[in-house]
C-alpha cells in the first residue's frame, strides 16, 4: 500500500542551484542544510518515506518542509532576484519558525548595570558587608531601581556567564616610577 501522495514541490533551476550551494556550504548550519536537501529531494519527486530514510530524519519532518516550501512558493516565484538575494530569501524560508515562550525578563542594559554594581566595593553603597553576595546584589539592584524585582539566583547566573578565568597577564600597563 503506497499511502497518500506527497504534496508536490516545485523548485526552479535558480532555486535548485542556490539550494545545492546551500547544502554544500561548509559554514551552513546542519539543520538548514538538511532542509535544503529535503526540498531538493521533494523537488525531484521523491516520496516522503524513502527521502526520510535517505536523509536520516522522519517522514513528519519531510512533510513539514514540503508544506513550508509550498507556502513560500508564491513569495519565491514573485521575486526575480540576484543569486545573493535568492540565497538570503531561501535562508529566510528555511529558517526555524518563531518559537513561543516568554520574552526575556531582563534587558541587556539591566544585566550590565548589575554586573557593574558587582564590580564596585559594597562599602561604597553604605552596606555593612565586605563582599557582595547574590542576595545583597539583588537587594541593591532593586534599591537602585535597576530592576523592579530579581532573585539572587538570577544575579548568580549573570555573574557566572562572564569570562571563566582571569587574564594570564596584566591587561593594564604598569606605571614606571622615575627615580
Amino acid at each position: 500500500m503506497a499511502g497518500p501522495l506527497a504534496r508536490p514541490v516545485v523548485v526552479s533551476p535558480p532555486q535548485q542551484e542556490a539550494l545545492e550551494g546551500l547544502s554544500r556550504q561548509h559554514t551552513c548550519p546542519q539543520a538548514l542544510a538538511l532542509r535544503a536537501r529535503i526540498v531538493l529531494g521533494a523537488g525531484r519527486g521523491q516520496r516522503n518515506e524513502p527521502l526520510a530514510r535517505q536523509l536520516g530524519c522522519t517522514p513528519q519532518t519531510i512533510r513539514k518542509w514540503r508544506t513550508r516550501w509550498a507556502a513560500a512558493e508564491s513569495q519565491l516565484a514573485a521575486v526575480e532576484t540576484t543569486p545573493a538575494d535568492l540565497h538570503t530569501l531561501l535562508v529566510r524560508v528555511l529558517a526555524d519558525a518563531p518559537r513561543p515562550g516568554a520574552p526575556d525578563t531582563f534587558t541587556a542594559e539591566q544585566i550590565v548595570q548589575i554586573i557593574n554594581l558587582a564590580c564596585h566595593a559594597p562599602d561604597a553603597t553604605g552596606r555593612p558587608i565586605t563582599a557582595w553576595t547574590p542576595r545583597e546584589l539583588a537587594a541593591e539592584a532593586i534599591k537602585r531601581q535597576i530592576v523592579p524585582t530579581i532573585s539572587p539566583r538570577s544575579v548568580e547566573r549573570f555573574l557566572k556567564a562572564g569570562p571563566a578565568s582571569a587574564a594570564s597577564q596584566p591587561l593594564l600597563a604598569q606605571r614606571q616610577d622615575e627615580g
